[in-house]
C-alpha cells in the first residue's frame, strides 16, 4: 500500500512539474514571437528565453513548433477570454456587456501587450506552415459564433433591432482589431476615447430605439 501511495504521489509531483515547464516553454516562446516574429522564433532562441540548457528539453514536451505555436495561440486565446469575460461578468444586460466589451479589449492590449503582438505575428506570417493557423482560425471562428448567438438572444428579447448578427460581428471585431494595431503602433492613441467612439456607434447601430 505504501508503495502504491508513494508511486501515486510521484506521478503527481512529475505531472505537476511537466505542466509548469510546458508553461515555461509557452511563456518564453510568446515573449521571443513578440520580440523577434514568428519567423525568428527558434527552438533556441526559446531555450535561452526560458533559461533552459538545451533545445531537448522543448522537443521532449512539444512534436515540433507547429505543436508549440498551437499551444501558444491556445493559451493566448484562453488568457484573452478569460480577462474579457471578467470584465463583462461586471455589467448586466445585453446592451450593457456589448459596450463594455470595447473598453475590456482595449484594455487587453495594456494588460498583455506582448501577447495580443505574438498573435498577430503568428497570424501574419503562418499561413504557409498551417493552413488553420494552429487553430487560430478555428477558435475566432467559435467565438464570433457565440458572439452573434448573443446578439441574436438580445433580438429576441427586444434589445436589439432587427439586423444581421454575423455581419454586426464583422464590423465589430474588425474595427476593434484596427483600433488594436493602431494602439501598438501610435504612443499618442487615447484607447479609452476610442473605445467610448466604438462603443457609442455600435450602440447606435444596435439599439431597437435608434
Amino acid at each position: 500500500m505504501q508503495a502504491r501511495l508513494n508511486s501515486s504521489k510521484q506521478e503527481s509531483e512529475r505531472t505537476f512539474t511537466e505542466t509548469a515547464r510546458r508553461a515555461q516553454i509557452v511563456d518564453a516562446a510568446i515573449e521571443v514571437i513578440a520580440d523577434q516574429g514568428y519567423a525568428n522564433a527558434s527552438f533556441a532562441k526559446i531555450a535561452k528565453q526560458a533559461g533552459l540548457s538545451s533545445t531537448g528539453m522543448i522537443s521532449y514536451h512539444f512534436q515540433g513548433k507547429g505543436d508549440l505555436i498551437r499551444e501558444v495561440v491556445t493559451r493566448i486565446m484562453t488568457v484573452s477570454a478569460q480577462f474579457i469575460s471578467a470584465k463583462l461578468d461586471a455589467e448586466s444586460g445585453y446592451r450593457g456587456r456589448m459596450l463594455a466589451f470595447f473598453s475590456a479589449n482595449l484594455a487587453l492590449v495594456d494588460e498583455y501587450p506582448k501577447h495580443l503582438r505574438a498573435l498577430s505575428n503568428i497570424a501574419a506570417n503562418a499561413g504557409t506552415d498551417d493552413p488553420h493557423l494552429f487553430g487560430l482560425l478555428d477558435q475566432l471562428g467559435s467565438v464570433s459564433a457565440t458572439q452573434a448567438e448573443i446578439l441574436r438572444a438580445g433580438q429576441r428579447d427586444g434589445v436589439f433591432r432587427e439586423f444581421d448578427p454575423v455581419v454586426m460581428v464583422m464590423a465589430i471585431r474588425g474595427s476593434l482589431d484596427a483600433a488594436i494595431a493602431r494602439k501598438a503602433t501610435d504612443p499618442n492613441f487615447d484607447a479609452a476615447a476610442t473605445a467610448r467612439e466604438l462603443a457609442d456607434l455600435f450602440d447606435r447601430a444596435t439599439r431597437k430605439d435608434a
